[in-house]
């Protein structure tokens, strides 16, 4: 008897999310873009040159793993301390996952270079945060506050946008980095996410998605595109660990090859090859992640 297909666990997808780390050039294309654009929009998004800054992390969202979080914010902590040298910077993070917490604070403390930056840990949902801001009266002002990835996880997307917005500054900016519509994701969701097992509470969402709420709220936004890829040859190999592991995280699904039905499997493997989703390169199969990384003003 096959087993029936479901979700990946919380365990389960940050086994699955570090083979894809492990094989894509995310981080390496957000590296780019913290190099090419980040100095700029930092440079404009404090008001201070010698006092203070208000720095907001909502990392990765309940499933990624927080250290992973914690190696993007502590490169544009340091790009805002090259910025602005001497500003004392208050980071703010917002995390629900202990460990993950926890992975974050021991990067912190082996970072010897984190001068006059202090770290106030909240382990609360987005949403938490939110009600927890309301009932003390306490809405405190960032001059940066970065969402990387994170927004396929919260209940209401346009709401929590709006929130995070009301929180920044005068000049402050709010950073939303999420897949683009030119990313092969956006065509496998659109034809297969009914066919696959219900996630808890994630959405099937890409920039365009973001960039709509965005208008309906009337706010200045740029969006800047950066390239990734994901070499996912092995997810055609037959009986591959590896493989096996990409395609649990390209389905979210346990086990995807051995409980889908052969025709759903034949049908996504075959998906996966074509031109909106994938390249070939030297014999290897390089699966689209393009990024989109959207600046929204105060």
């Amino acid at each position: 008897v096959i087993p029936s297909m479901r979700s990946l666990t919380a365990e389960e997808y940050v086994e699955a999310f570090k083979s894809f780390l492990d094989h894509s050039t995310e981080h390496q294309c957000m590296d780019e873009f913290n190099k090419e654009q980040m100095p700029n929009i930092l440079a404009g998004s404090c008001h201070c040159t010698s006092h203070k800054a208000q720095h907001a992390s909502l990392p990765l969202g309940d499933f990624l793993a927080g250290v992973v979080a914690g190696e993007q914010d502590l490169k544009m902590i340091r790009i805002l301390q090259a910025v602005h040298p001497g500003v004392f910077i208050d980071n703010e993070i917002v995390e629900p996952n202990p460990q993950h917490v926890a992975a974050y604070k021991e990067l912190v403390n082996q970072a010897p270079d984190l001068q006059n930056v202090s770290f106030i840990w909240h382990q609360l949902t987005s949403l938490e945060y939110e009600q927890q801001v309301k009932e003390k009266g306490t809405h405190k002002k960032f001059d940066f506050i970065h969402m990387i990835q994170m927004l396929y996880r919260v209940e209401d997307i346009p709401n929590t946008i709006k929130f995070f917005h009301s929180c920044l500054d005068h000049h402050g900016k709010l950073l939303i980095i999420i897949l683009s519509d030119s990313s092969g994701w956006a065509s496998l969701w659109k034809k297969y996410r009914d066919c696959l097992p219900a996630t808890d509470s994630g959405h099937y969402i890409t920039a365009s998605g973001i960039t709509e709420v965005l208008q309906r709220l009337g706010v200045e936004h740029r969006v800047y595109e950066f390239p990734s890829g994901w070499d996912i040859t092995e997810c055609f190999i037959e009986g591959d660990a590896v493989g096996g592991r990409m395609m649990d995280f390209l389905t979210g699904t346990k086990n995807f090859l051995g409980t889908a039905p052969p025709a759903l499997r034949r049908r996504l493997q075959e998906a996966l090859c074509q031109p909106e989703c994938s390249s070939t390169r030297d014999g290897r199969v390089i699966f689209s992640n393009n990024l989109s990384m959207i600046v929204v003003d105060s």
